[in-house]
């Protein structure tokens, strides 16, 4: 089977390197890709959201299988676009249409959703700018910290959390302004949950699903939760308090609501579904929807996957995935990020890379792999950086520890150790990746 994945990122490049794994693989291609994402598959230059370059590439690779990475095709409706022309309509495709990307696309969308079918979410309302006023009354019956959301996809910059009821205003009037474009031309205010936060991931055909290992991401740029957002620090897999007995409610009270409330609004839904959940004193209520796999916990996810994910995928893509059984391995997976300075603000582009030769020649080596991000080939034939995540560098744990915290130390001692041998001005990293599911397990 000829496989083409759409995309950039570490995500991509981890979703790649576990197709590639598979028998049932017989060529795959990743467009635009990265340098780490050529030495596993034939890269092809483009953008995902050119439809029709992504049609050529898929007639002249007679390609048989799409898998999409980021959101933004999806919500453009590339699924769609797919199903309405003759030539592409019989090529397998993983993602859901453009109504089932409103999941991701429409903040306000999602939130209604959860609603409307019972699936247990903060308390909301929405706000154009004809009600700011009302926005505002609705800001003064919460209590701090207050969440503001835009409607619409952001780049991963829309979700604001202030303390102060004024800074809130302040934001509102900012952001139906025209901070976010069009993006935040509505914005969401919702009631701010208290908890541990946890991202479970599903696939699914829209009837029938798989659970993926779940994961902890750490958003915050500095050591401890500290400094501003970004697009993940780092990554844990599994989460200590997701037990059977947490993911019963999970299933019960989330997914299959989720699943018979898209089949109610008569949404073919065949693609991933990221819960981005918050854990309440044991009940989990939904942040947010995603209609892909998030980054960085991908980088984690995809090694403790033991089963067939293109058999999975292809299953998924033909509405047969009852069908299929997903194994998930025991051991421990633990992902450190490795950024640019300044990012998630400004910073530089084209910073040469050097240090341990698997950045280069081989990803993976045992326990360690290393996905990348934000890499590209200069001029020179040189690796050099040319994004605010660089690297994802992921261990997994051994068998030989006897204890989960003995098992994240061996992790992270791995993970560390190759970060610390890979160079480029001005990287940045955190390091407390895993302390705080550590000190959990020695707290329960």
């Amino acid at each position: 089977m000829n496989v083409l994945v759409l995309g950039s990122g570490g995500r991509e490049h981890a979703i790649a390197w576990k197709i590639k794994q598979s028998p049932l693989c017989t060529n795959l291609f990743v467009m635009p890709g990265n340098p780490g994402c050529s030495q596993i598959a034939t890269l092809i230059s483009g953008s995902p959201k050119d439809f029709s370059a992504v049609k050529e590439v898929v007639l002249s690779n007679k390609i048989d299988l799409v898998v999409v990475g980021p959101e933004e095709p999806l919500v453009l409706g590339l699924r769609d676009n797919f199903e309405a022309d003759a030539e592409l309509k019989h090529v397998l495709f993983v993602g859901p249409g453009k109504a089932g990307a409103r999941l991701e696309g429409s903040k306000e969308f999602a939130k209604e959703f959860m609603q409307k079918y019972n699936i247990p979410t903060a308390a909301f309302k929405s706000f154009r700018g004809e009600t700011i006023g009302e926005g505002n009354i609705f800001l003064e019956s919460l209590k701090a910290p207050y969440v503001l959301k835009a409607d619409g996809l952001a780049a991963g910059k829309g979700v604001v959390i202030l303390n102060s009821l004024e800074e809130a205003k302040k934001e509102l009037r900012s952001m139906l302004g025209g901070k976010f474009g069009n993006a935040s031309s509505r914005v969401v205010i919702e009631q701010f949950l208290s908890g541990i936060e946890v991202s479970v991931f599903i696939l699914t055909d829209g009837k029938d699903y798989l659970v993926l290992p779940e994961a902890k991401d750490y958003k915050r740029i500095g050591d401890g939760d500290t400094g501003l957002n970004t697009g993940g620090m780092g990554a844990v897999s599994p989460v200590p308090f997701v037990t059977e007995e947490f993911m019963g409610k999970v299933k019960s009270r989330i997914i299959e609501p989720t699943l018979k409330g898209l089949q109610s609004e008569g949404i073919d839904y065949r693609g991933f579904i990221f819960l981005g959940l918050m854990n309440c004193g044991g009940d989990p209520y939904v942040i947010e929807y995603n209609v892909r796999m998030g980054d960085p916990e991908t980088e984690a996810v995809m090694t403790r996957i033991d089963s067939d994910l293109l058999s999975h995928l292809i299953s998924c893509a033909k509405g047969e995935l009852k069908n299929e059984t997903i194994k998930i391995a025991a051991e421990n997976a633990l992902t450190v990020v490795c950024v640019s300075g300044g990012y998630p603000e400004s910073y530089r582009k084209g910073m040469k890379i050097s240090g341990n030769p698997l950045i280069k020649e081989n990803t993976f080596s045992g326990r360690v792999k290393i996905f990348h991000s934000g890499t590209a080939i200069n001029e020179n034939g040189e690796l050099v950086t040319s994004g605010g995540r660089v690297f994802a560098v992921t261990t997994n744990g051994s068998y030989l520890s006897e204890t989960e915290t003995e098992k994240i130390e061996e992790g992270r001692e791995a993970a560390y150790d190759m970060v610390d041998k890979i160079f480029f001005e001005g990287k940045n990293f955190r390091k407390d990746i895993g302390l705080d599911i550590i000190r959990y397990i020695k707290e329960s």
